[in-house]
C-alpha cells in the first residue's frame, strides 16, 4: 500500500559538513552545549552506536558532505506512514528499522548540529512520546524526468534524497538496526 503525499509535505534541504545527517531526540542531548560536550558524546563511531542503541539517534548516512533534500513523515498504528507511488518508483534502498524513543519531537540535521536546541537549518518534526521504528529510504530523485533544472538542481516538486518514515514500533519488537552506516553495502 502506498501513501498519499499531503499538500503541505515539502522536502527540506539539510546540510552536513561532517559526513552524516541524523535524526535525534533533542531532550537526550541537552548536555551538549559546545564542541567539547559534543565531542564527548558523538566523536567516535562507538559513541554514535551507543546513542543509536538507546533510541536517541538515527543516522541518515551515505558517507558524504553536502546538502540533501529530506522529507519526514510519521504515522500511527492505525494509519502507518509509507512511501508514495512516486517515491516507491524511484527508491534506491531502504534501511532496516532503527529504534527511536521520542520525548515529543525529532530534529534532523547534520551530526555536527546535535544538541538540545534546534539550530537554524534543521528540520523539527513533532513525534508523540513513545517507541518508534524509523526506516530511512534513499530516493534517486534525479532519475525522474523533469526533476532538474539546466544546472542540475532540483526543481520545485522534485523528490527528496531521503524519505524518513516514523511509525510506532510493533509491540514485542526488540530487534532494531544499530549500525552507523544506514544502508547495507551491496554485495560485490
Amino acid at each position: 500500500m502506498t501513501a498519499q503525499q499531503r499538500l503541505d509535505e515539502v522536502p527540506v534541504p539539510v546540510a552536513t559538513d561532517a559526513g552524516m545527517l541524523v535524526l535525534w531526540d533533542p531532550r537526550r542531548f541537552e548536555a551538549v552545549v559546545d564542541y567539547d560536550t559534543w565531542e564527548d558524546e558523538l566523536l567516535e563511531d562507538e559513541d554514535i552506536v551507543r546513542h543509536i542503541q538507546a533510541g536517541a539517534l538515527v543516522p541518515l548516512n551515505v558517507g558524504g558532505d553536502g546538502a540533501f533534500g529530506v522529507l519526514v513523515r510519521s504515522g500511527t498504528a492505525a494509519a502507518p506512514a509509507g512511501l508514495t507511488e512516486r517515491e516507491t518508483a524511484h527508491q534506491l534502498v531502504a534501511s532496516q528499522p532503527y529504534l527511536f524513543v521520542s520525548r515529543g519531537r525529532a530534529l534532523v540535521g547534520g551530526i555536527e548540529d546535535v544538541s538540545g536546541d534546534a539550530p537554524d537549518g534543521v528540520i523539527e518534526h513533532p513525534v508523540p512520546d513513545g517507541r518508534y521504528a524509523v526506516v530511512v529510504h534513499l530516493i534517486d530523485w534525479q532519475d525522474e524526468v523533469g526533476s532538474q533544472d539546466e544546472a542540475g538542481r532540483p526543481v520545485p516538486g522534485a523528490l527528496p534524497d531521503f524519505v524518513v518514515l516514523i511509525n510506532p514500533a510493533r509491540p514485542g519488537r526488540e530487534t532494531f538496526r544499530t549500525e552507523v552506516n544506514t544502508f547495507e553495502a551491496p554485495n560485490g
